[in-house]
């Protein structure tokens, strides 16, 4: 059979970039399809319209909605996104939402690859161990700090997953003043700070500046190149081998399976809505989670009834995003002496602090040991239009204006710095999250668009609270006003995985442990659809170093 390529990769995100690069090096022919434009780095610049008001690097609701279902008194409720405003597009551009990413990165741990075996079975939780090991994915976080760039300061703590290098490839980034009365407050309480490693380039490194410390980081692209984004890390290196094509404006509807099984094409429409089709040898779908399983879903063929790796119903199953919370405290600039007030007061340098003092917990009130979570430490974003909208109303929801609104802006921007945390646990896979295809609502294309199922599972909360109220004693200890926090069961639509879990039963998994397609030889997820459980911390880091590990597979393959 005829191939125009060796490996075709549908998404160009922290999923498809390691795989894309890798294959390119090795001299493979491979070609990127990515739904999104194709932005350099000279158009990432600070624009909050456009980040954050406007949406300009992800779909127009109202032309690519999803359909979110909740639970209700009555039942389980249906409402499109476009009518919600709820949006959970993460950056369809090339790159993904890695340009986008704030770039905290923290490991998984050992006892995250094992977590039914080490913390036992939750009664309506879908929880199973990893079919591979910690040890077995080490080398490639090693990888991906040189690879696409991390800069941080190992420090010794209680759980320290291990490491085979003794520090990281690049120092910390700038430090804002809290960062060290942060440290003198977990000091007192006998905790263990940990400076966040970040996928932040402190240092250059060949066309990527290292950071220029705007403040706009979370949200926006990188203006410099610092932030290690599948695009400026990985696709810009590949491109240049000669042997990678990336194709931007490309929207995959579906994969074209033979009498075999196996994947042929890939189906496609263009910038010019044309329909088109891309052939090759193996193929690698890496979409993000939700769209990663529609496309699967939308892919039927002889073999694949169903859809695509469907056969006993497990695509879109088992999605999970990241539980936890948030929470804040002030800290006003009248406590402090006038240095002190005015260092507080820049914008720009990273907090870059965390804690995993409760990432297991032993507490009798839980009745044995518990998989806990993290605790990341960061200053309030300093967007102003997001910041003046939540003021422009009372408790009451009366509009303020005139005087009064001049007031509170005011305030609001010259009598305190925010220091802003989040908790991240896992959200325990369930029976009642989890993605379909929903045929009464299409998309500008005329295609059944993806239904999530949210459901968040009671444990969540419960372990979001603890740690939450954790986070509140170490703010009050640093000596701020007004904290407030707390758990919710709203996922965060940026930290999506599942829907593919990875294992060795075809009948409860989608992937095999290479993340091939159980029934589909030629066909790996590397995005995080493979991960059955998310960990307690930020997942791109380790959805990077698997794709690391699976390009190697696949080279091997080819």
């Amino acid at each position: 059979m005829e191939h125009d390529y060796d490996i075709c990769i549908i998404g160009s995100g922290a999923g498809g970039g390691p795989v894309a690069f890798t294959l390119a090096q090795a001299g493979h022919s491979v070609l990127v399809l990515e739904k999104g434009p194709w932005y350099t780095t000279a158009d990432m610049f600070k624009d909050e319209v456009a980040c954050c008001r406007r949406s300009v690097f992800t779909p127009n609701l109202r032309d690519e909605r999803h359909v979110i279902e909740e639970h209700q008194q009555t039942g389980w409720s249906a409402q499109s996104t476009a009518d919600s405003g709820w949006d959970f597009w993460n950056g369809n551009v090339v790159g993904g939402s890695s340009n986008f990413m704030s770039g905290f990165f923290l490991r998984s741990k050992p006892e995250d690859f094992r977590l039914r075996s080490e913390f036992g079975a939750i009664k309506g939780a879908n929880i199973v161990d990893w079919p591979i090991s910690y040890e077995q994915l080490e080398p490639y976080y090693t990888k991906v700090e040189t690879e696409v760039g991390i800069s941080g300061r190992v420090v010794k703590h209680p759980f320290a997953e291990p490491r085979s290098t003794t520090d990281f490839p690049y120092p910390p980034t700038q430090e804002h003043r809290l960062s060290s009365i942060f440290d003198s407050a977990c000091n007192k309480l006998s905790l263990h700070s940990i400076p966040t490693p970040r996928a932040i380039l402190s240092q250059p490194n060949g066309e990527r500046r290292s950071c220029e410390y705007s403040g706009y980081c979370g949200s926006y692209g990188c203006a410099s190149g610092a932030k290690g984004s599948a695009r400026v890390a990985l696709l810009d290196r590949a491109i240049k081998t000669g042997k990678c094509e990336i194709r931007p404006h490309a929207k995959v509807h579906r994969l074209i399976s033979d009498a075999k099984g196996r994947v042929t094409a890939a189906e496609y429409v263009d910038a010019n809505d044309q329909l088109q089709q891309a052939r090759a040898k193996i193929f690698v779908v890496a979409c993000q989670a939700v769209e990663t399983s529609r496309l699967l879903l939308a892919s039927p063929g002889p073999q694949h009834q169903n859809g695509l790796g469907n056969q006993h119903g497990q695509v879109g199953k088992n999605l999970i995003f990241s539980a936890g919370g948030s929470g804040r405290g002030d800290f006003l600039y009248g406590d402090f002496s006038p240095t002190d007030a005015d260092a507080l007061k820049q914008i720009g340098p990273f907090v870059n602090r965390s804690l995993q003092d409760w990432y297991f917990i032993n507490d009798k009130k839980f009745g044995g040991r518990l998989k806990g979570g993290s605790i990341d430490f960061l200053l309030r974003h300093p967007n102003a239009i997001s910041r003046a909208t939540a003021l422009r109303r009372d408790d009451n929801d009366n509009l303020i204006w005139g005087k009064a609104l001049k007031q509170r802006l005011k305030t609001e921007f010259t009598r305190a710095q925010f220091l802003d945390y989040e908790v991240f646990c896992d959200w325990l896979p369930t029976d009642d999250c989890f993605v379909s295809l929903d045929s009464a609502v299409k998309d500008k294309w005329g295609k059944p668009v993806a239904k999530i199922r949210l459901n968040s599972h009671p444990h969540d909360v419960r372990i979001g609270e603890y740690i939450s109220d954790k986070a509140k004693t170490v703010l009050q200890a640093m000596g701020a006003k007004n904290i407030i926090g707390g758990a919710s069961t709203s996922p965060p639509q940026n930290l999506m995985a599942g829907g593919c879990r990875f294992g060795t039963d075809p009948r409860n998994s989608v992937l095999d442990p290479d993340c091939r397609v159980h029934s589909a030889s030629n066909v790996f997820v590397t995005d995080g659809s493979f991960m059955p459980t998310g960990g307690s911390v930020t997942y791109t880091w380790t959805i990077y170093a698997n794709s690391f590990r699976v390009a190697d597979i696949i080279q091997r393959q080819l």
